[in-house]
């Protein structure tokens, strides 16, 4: 998985033909590493067009149940409301640890917005500061399409037709989105639910779809008793996040990456709060699941 791209510039309008060659590259690989780019966000914009335009992140609504961004208007690009400013800067552009959104703890094995009814069909991150080399941050993809085709048979046949529901109240770092409340019941748990396996609608492929690693009730699998939800699912991450299906990219000044949040979960390592990292992300338009 994983494909370099050169000779192309994003700030520049595309032909047709390359248009399709790089929406056929992304089917093909998954993740598409653009190098060197030199972008604003008018042209982040345009490049998500390409692959298919841009969806609201599913994070939005609790910032405005609480009465609007405010104190987290630097999380949001100005020219642009559909981009998220991706950083462990604080509301001051101070690096820091904890900024109360990913700032710069580790963020586990995860789709994007898997905890919306119709989930984005892909991410697009724009990186625009690094911390040194050896300071964090990397990021890792794994290919899930692989996962499902090495699942053992038996684990195929248990998840066969299964959903889990995927709960809402916390980032990808874990922390309590603003006004979100932490279930302790299978009844509190918001999010909506999504198959086991889901079929890529452009390869037709199977892929493991886990979402993100919570504890019960957050995870479960819809009318499975609580025991054999916890079990069953932990072999599944187990299986899925085997070194074997990953690819890291060390992150450089100028790197636009997109990659299918469809078919492969990304993680990123612990950031030193010394260093700044920042990031300009778009999602892209997804489709309603489609089960295995």
């Amino acid at each position: 998985m994983g494909a370099e791209i050169k000779g192309v510039d994003l700030s520049m309008p595309l032909p047709d033909d390359v248009q399709e060659g790089l929406r056929k590259a992304w089917a093909d690989h998954m993740v598409l590493v653009f190098r060197g780019q030199h972008v604003n966000d008018d042209q982040l914009v345009e490049a998500a067009g390409i692959f298919g335009g841009v969806q609201e992140v599913g994070s939005r609504k609790y910032y405005f149940l609480k009465g609007g961004l405010g104190e987290h208007d630097h999380r949001v690009s100005k020219s642009h409301p559909s981009i998220s400013i991706i950083s462990n800067l604080d509301a001051n552009g101070h690096p820091v640890q904890d900024n109360g959104a990913l700032g710069s703890y580790e963020v586990t094995w995860h789709s994007d917005n898997s905890y919306v009814e119709i989930p984005p069909a892909g991410s697009m991150l724009y990186a625009l500061e690094i911390p040194p080399e050896g300071n964090g941050g990397e990021t890792s993809f794994n290919n899930q399409y692989m996962a499902f085709e090495e699942l053992p048979d038996e684990l195929k046949h248990a998840i066969h037709g299964k959903s889990q529901r995927h709960d809402s109240s916390r980032n990808s770092a874990g922390v309590l989105r603003p006004g979100a409340k932490l279930p302790t019941t299978l009844d509190e748990v918001e999010g909506p639910i999504h198959p086991l396996v889901r079929i890529h609608p452009v390869t037709r492929k199977p892929a493991l779809y886990l979402g993100r690693r919570r504890v019960w009730p957050s995870n479960h699998i819809v009318g499975m008793p609580d025991a054999e939800s916890r079990a069953l699912l932990s072999k599944l991450w187990e299986h899925a996040t085997q070194e074997k299906y990953a690819w890291t990219l060390h992150w450089q000044v100028g790197d636009l990456v997109l990659w299918d949040n469809r078919c492969c979960m990304h993680y990123r390592t612990e950031i030193n709060p010394q260093y700044s990292r920042v990031m300009h992300r778009i999602v892209i338009k997804g489709e309603s699941v489609i089960p295995w």
